[in-house]
């Protein structure tokens, strides 16, 4: 007796007909994936997450301006800045969808996670207070409020907030910067900043930034009381749109 004739074992027609019955009731019964744009940002979202993964690897993006995560995008595109991950996502992306995430990501404001206590001696913490806040006009190194805002929240619409980042993706974009993997457009004043900073310097900043609490209502400024203390290709001249 043959498998197709055995009494107990559906026919190979009958086993086909099940199959496709089966597919269309559950083609009928999956949810239909809504067409948005944070539905095609998954893939964004597994590393970027609006709702805090924010590591030395893959840090808070929500809520910093528009301009700058634009100029993040094309910086990856364009090869100024070097990830393999962060290239191969973007490098087909046409200009008018990396505005599209930027604005996106812009308008993203998860509250802030606690993070663990700076292990820093006080020293260090008094040095770095000092850089961010006054700078040292003997190494003509600005101070980080003349440039990201007296509440160090970034500034509209193309500077970043330096608060609310951890200690170790400080010292790696100030690494990156010294080392040329990270560059930006002429003239790249974080470039110049990077090196004139010593790796104690690069130290004391970072445990500083990385000590502040940040208020879950902060937010970019819209604008800076004086003119920047460096050029910066990336900055727009009068706030226009980078």
């Amino acid at each position: 007796m043959t498998e197709s004739t055995h009494p107990l074992l559906p026919s190979p027609r009958r086993l086909a007909a099940l199959a496709a019955l089966l597919l269309s009731q559950l083609a009928c019964a999956a949810p239909a994936v809504p067409d948005t744009l944070e539905q095609r940002l998954a893939p964004c979202l597994a590393c970027h997450q609006p709702k805090e993964r924010n590591d030395a690897f893959f840090p808070r993006i929500a809520g910093k301006p528009e301009g700058y995560l634009y100029n993040q995008l094309r910086n990856f595109q364009d090869g100024r800045r070097q990830y393999p991950m962060m290239t191969y996502m973007v490098s087909q992306l046409p200009e008018p969808y990396l505005r599209e995430i930027a604005g996106w990501f812009a308008a993203q404001h998860p509250p802030y996670v606690a993070r663990p206590a700076v292990d820093a001696t006080p020293a260090q913490l008094e040095r770095g207070r000092l850089l961010v806040l006054q700078g040292d006009a003997g190494r003509k190194v600005p101070a980080c409020v003349a440039c990201h805002g007296q509440a160090l929240t970034g500034v509209a619409p193309a500077i970043p907030g330096l608060v609310g980042l951890p200690r170790d993706y400080i010292n790696a974009q100030f690494g990156a910067w010294k080392n040329k993997v990270r560059q930006a457009r002429a003239p790249d004043c974080m470039a110049q900043v990077a090196a004139r900073l010593t790796g104690d310097d690069v130290a004391a900043v970072s445990a500083w930034l990385a000590s502040q609490r940040v208020d879950d209502a902060a937010r970019p400024a819209t604008a800076l009381p004086a003119p920047l203390p460096l050029a910066c290709g990336s900055v727009p001249a009068g706030g226009a749109r980078p």
